[in-house]
């Protein structure tokens, strides 16, 4: 027998991973808010329910959360780096990352999710190119040099939102699989 308030928790549970994953691409820690909603319920879900989620599941959730945090710090840092960049011209691109993502998130409203997810991506990718250049300039490169590192960034910061979001996709399905794996 289920508690009553069984699909008002599943509700809640897909509604914070579908916010985790949002936050994600917008360059905002939402895996790790996917990890603590699938926590959250898998402590208050009793373990006899056909609704729960393993903790071997929350394990594996902060495996793939650890995995893309890598991966979009190395792509970033990567890019920058082989073009020469200094380290304020890193913190300013990641800093142009987020707003560009925010900034892409409304323009691309006019044409529904996919149009917002697209402009998201492409906006974070050119604000952490011009976060780079300012960076660069502030630092006294010349404007060659500066583009140089900003198409770095760019790539770089392109390719880690693009990893991290593709493992954020994998960590919402395996937990909206996890909360119905009896039924399989």
């Amino acid at each position: 027998h289920q508690p009553p308030l069984i699909t008002l928790y599943i509700i809640l549970l897909f509604a914070a991973l579908a916010a985790g994953w949002l936050m994600t691409l917008l360059s905002m820690p939402g895996n790790w808010v996917m990890i603590a909603a699938a926590a959250v319920y898998a402590y208050f879900i009793p373990d006899e329910s056909r609704f729960d989620i393993s903790w071997t599941t929350i394990g594996i959730l902060i495996g793939l959360a650890l995995l893309a945090e890598v991966l979009e710090l190395a792509a970033g840092a990567l890019g920058a780096a082989r073009a020469g960049g200094s380290k304020r011209g890193a913190v300013l691109a990641a800093i142009g990352s987020m707003i560009g993502a925010l900034a892409g998130a409304l323009v691309g409203v006019p044409i529904p999710l996919v149009g917002s997810v697209i402009a998201a991506i492409l906006f974070a990718g050119l604000g952490a190119l011009a976060g780079a250049m300012l960076g660069e300039s502030w630092k006294g490169r010349g404007l060659e040099e500066s583009w140089k590192v900003g198409q770095a960034a760019f790539w770089g910061r392109l390719l880690g939102t693009l990893a991290k979001t593709t493992i954020a996709s994998a960590m919402l399905a395996l937990a909206v699989v996890a909360a119905f794996v009896h039924f399989l």
